[in-house]
């Protein structure tokens, strides 16, 4: 914020004309929730970043640049709520602007806007649930491994994947996941409201669309880009204010250890398999 625009806050200098708009811009990338060295989107590594986005005076818009294939469903909900109780509490409106893919909880995150932004070849959507492993019963017999695990409580191991899959365990896997769609079905229910537009078996399906036809489905409001829309929005003299987390020392040497090395392969291997499904 200008000098200038700190003076114009202030009741008594009002003469001095209005305050040139601002924008917060808070970049959503990668996955959401996985740990590891590197780790992903997360509400503990987000919350100093929305207080400061949503603190700034004078404060036009908040705008969320996405890019996320997803990841743990319990951390996009929590990350988009906490975008919404800062909306609602500050009243300032809240733009989410869809880059290569915004998909499962990565348009969860996007919920967390009053207005969605898509790039015609965005991926948008897959509102949906997925769980996917290996199965090594054969490789390790093929080896002439003895696998030896010990638990208290008949289910500790369950689709354990050095054991045969046992149907129940697979039905309760299911059972588990539908609930969790259940409740992703009903976040973008409440938050687009009557402006889906397509019917809830395709929705909900798990597919993926380009932004173009998200926005025939009601999934996102328009088309465009984080620029041009908000100089229309807001006129050409608009700030754009971007609002990044702070990295810790930790973080800042631990690429200099062989551990961290092996983290950081780990963490690109499942980073890797996410972005995959989308083609990139």
């Amino acid at each position: 914020m200008t000098l200038l625009d700190r003076l114009r806050s202030v009741p008594a200098l009002r003469f001095l004309g209005p305050a040139t708009p601002t924008v917060a811009v808070i970049r959503l990338d990668g996955i959401i929730g996985l740990g590891g060295l590197r780790r992903g989107l997360t509400i503990a590594g987000l919350a100093g970043v929305f207080e400061r986005a949503f603190s700034m005076t004078p404060l036009s818009a908040v705008a969320l640049v996405i890019n996320s294939p997803g990841g743990a469903a319990a951390q996009s909900a929590l990350i988009q709520a906490r975008i919404r109780a800062h909306a609602v509490e500050r009243g300032v409106p809240v733009y989410a602007f869809c880059e290569d893919v915004a998909a499962s909880g990565g348009y969860m995150l996007a919920l967390g806007a009053d207005t969605i932004i898509a790039h015609p070849m965005s991926l948008v959507g897959s509102i949906g649930v997925i769980s996917a492993g290996f199965g090594f019963t054969e490789a390790i017999a093929k080896l002439g491994i003895e696998r030896r695990v010990l638990t208290a409580g008949a289910h500790k191991l369950r689709l354990d994947p050095f054991q045969p899959q046992q149907p129940e365990d697979v039905a309760r896997m299911q059972a588990l996941q539908a609930d969790v769609h259940q409740g992703f079905q009903a976040m973008v229910s409440e938050s687009r409201g009557a402006r889906l537009k397509g019917a809830p078996e395709e929705l909900f399906s798990g597919d993926i669309w380009t932004g173009r036809q998200a926005l025939e489905l009601g999934l996102v409001d328009g088309l465009g880009d984080l620029r041009a829309t908000l100089r229309d929005r807001f006129g050409p003299r608009v700030r754009l204010v971007r609002v990044a987390p702070s990295r810790g020392l930790f973080r800042r040497f631990a690429g200099a250890t062989v551990a961290s090395t092996l983290g950081e392969l780990a963490a690109d291997l499942d980073e890797r398999g996410l972005w995959a499904r989308y083609g990139l």
